[in-house]
């Protein structure tokens, strides 16, 4: 019969017998253990939404960026297209195309009756006018920005004529808008930019038989609210090629023999014409 221990005093252990920590010091051993072996359990935040896909607001391209002048050059249209992200049209964005040639001063001169002649009168000059210029839009221009957007990008000849340096006076600027447009170096909405398929946009910009060989540029903008939200611009280049380009080397670099030779060039012409008309 085993001896009862007193009260108050922890029985002697047994060889079967196994002494168990305290369930507080369990605690945090069970709990570093669920963490590591069921990381699943563990709250973690949700990854961030991918952005969304941000493409440009405006993409366009040229018909070709090389405009060839040769003997039988009698004009060409240069074609600008592209695509915008949004919508096209009264209730959407508008697209407004720019073709600008390079600057030069121009001489207006005012035409005066003396002795019963007309001769050269009064002068102008007018300095940085572009060599040509031509505006196409979805809508008329006026409508789509505040004058002062269009006076800064030059859009409308109205606007063009206010920011050359040159003499105030209307009636030398109103000639020169005149001298331009009847060379047809200056176009002003001749025709729209047409839209297909809501995004799709497409213009073709007149190149007259007389434009004049550099470069030129055309800037292609987004309207959008009023406001000028997108611009892209285009360069493209206008080149004499085969005998027409060999003439005006020899005028630039050979003024004096050039001068010489349409002086002997226009005599015999003059000769010959005087031998046809002889015998007839």
């Amino acid at each position: 019969m085993g001896a009862a221990g007193h009260p108050g005093q922890p029985l002697p252990h047994g060889p079967g017998d196994v002494t168990l920590p305290a369930a507080a010091s369990l605690a945090p051993l069970l709990a570093a253990f669920l963490l590591l072996a069921t990381p699943a359990l563990a709250q973690r935040e949700p990854p961030p939404p991918a952005p969304p896909f941000a493409g440009p607001a405006l993409a366009a391209e040229l018909g070709q960026d090389r405009i060839a002048v040769d003997t039988s050059f009698s004009g060409a249209d240069l074609l600008v297209f592209g695509a915008t992200d949004r919508l096209l049209g009264p209730a959407g964005d508008n697209v407004v195309i720019l073709g600008l040639g390079p600057p030069r001063d121009v001489v207006v001169r005012r035409r005066v009756r003396w002795l019963g002649l007309w001769v050269n009168g009064p002068s102008a000059r007018f300095q940085e006018v572009p060599n040509y210029y031509a505006v196409a839009a979805t809508a008329p221009v006026a409508g789509l920005l505040e004058e002062a957007a269009r006076r800064e990008r030059r859009l409308g000849l109205d606007m063009l004529t206010a920011r050359l340096a040159g003499p105030r006076d209307p009636l030398f600027r109103a000639a020169l808008v005149d001298l331009k447009r009847g060379s047809r170096l200056w176009n002003e909405e001749e025709s729209p930019v047409e839209v297909s398929g809501g995004r799709l946009f497409h213009a073709r910009l007149p190149l007259p038989s007389t434009i004049a060989t550099g470069d030129y540029i055309v800037q292609v903008l987004l309207v959008r609210n009023n406001r000028i939200v997108a611009r892209q611009e285009l360069p493209f280049r206008v080149d004499r090629v085969g005998a027409t380009a060999r003439i005006a080397d020899v005028a630039r670099s050979l003024p004096f023999a050039y001068g010489l030779a349409c002086i002997a060039l226009a005599a015999f012409a003059g000769w010959l014409g005087s031998v046809i008309f002889r015998r007839g």
